[in-house]
């Protein structure tokens, strides 16, 4: 009896390692090819499936050469503005997220562009702690295969800005109704706006709050130094301090913690609000 436990063990132990082995492989080959979809792009389109009211997704890839770098600014003044800098976790803004929870604040940020990325791409939208160390492991492996570049690549083509947009390409083009190349300054940041709930935020028809979270994210993207800010995503990224490893515990309990907070009204959203927890 022995004998065939260990035997069931090893050969468990031996598909998991290679199941490990052949993901690994995917992510990394995946720098350079193009994802045909993602996990939410396929949760969104199943439920469309039973619901008349839910339409599809919308979606087309635009390589990042093509993206105008105000639109690229414009989501890391809205949702990261520590993207340059972070390996895939904004440990202060974490902390800090976990700090205004615990003494009954509204809790927002620590939800970084590359997080969001790894969510997107290959989780799912419930909160649990398994998921939240899914999501950390994910984004750590995506800055060490990817790369800034690419991750901000993949996040402008996979991010929801409508209901049914997923992606700059749909975005420019059943949202402003423009090519992607014609995307201004005012139109990034009108998009970007709509980032914290692109389902209840209607880019066609901008409301007074989602006008001022459009001045002041365009304020934002003047004060990193407008597009010269760019050039600082290829330069590497290291984790700054030994203790980070240690908020992870904290950072999995605060996000199941999240779970039962209600949606903020939308005059409680911050203008700045990167990852807040009903993104996470």
């Amino acid at each position: 009896m022995r004998k065939k436990i260990k035997r069931w063990l090893r050969k468990l132990l031996f598909w998991l390692l290679l199941l490990s082995v052949l993901f690994l492989l995917m992510l990394w080959l995946m720098r350079w090819i193009t994802p045909p979809t993602t996990a939410f792009m396929l949760q969104h389109n199943v439920s469309a499936l039973f619901s008349e009211e839910r339409h599809f997704a919308r979606n087309h890839w635009v390589p990042l050469e093509q993206i105008p770098a105000a639109m690229q600014l414009a989501v890391m003044a809205s949702e990261d503005q520590k993207f340059p800098h972070h390996f895939g976790i904004d440990i202060e803004a974490t902390w800090a997220a976990i700090m205004a929870y615990r003494s009954g604040q509204q809790a927002g940020g620590g939800s970084t562009i590359t997080q969001q990325v790894a969510k997107n791409m290959f989780l799912w939208g419930g909160r649990s702690r398994f998921r939240k160390a899914l999501e950390w492991g994910l984004s750590v492996l995506l800055e060490l295969f990817w790369g800034k570049e690419r991750i901000l690549e993949v996040y402008l083509n996979i991010a929801q800005f409508g209901k049914q947009d997923y992606g700059v390409g749909a975005a420019s083009q059943y949202l402003l109704q423009k090519p992607v190349e014609n995307i201004s300054w005012e139109d990034a940041a009108l998009l970007a706006s709509a980032l914290p709930s692109p389902a209840r935020f209607d880019v066609t028809r901008p409301s007074q709050y989602m006008r001022a979270r459009q001045a002041f994210i365009l304020r934002q993207m003047h004060n990193l130094g407008g597009e010269a800010y760019l050039q600082k995503i290829s330069a590497r990224s290291e984790i700054t301090s030994p203790r980070d490893a240690a908020f992870l515990v904290a950072v999995i309990e605060f996000s199941e913690g999240c779970e039962s907070s209600a949606l903020p009204a939308e005059d409680q959203i911050p203008l700045l609000s990167p990852g807040w927890c009903w993104q996470n």
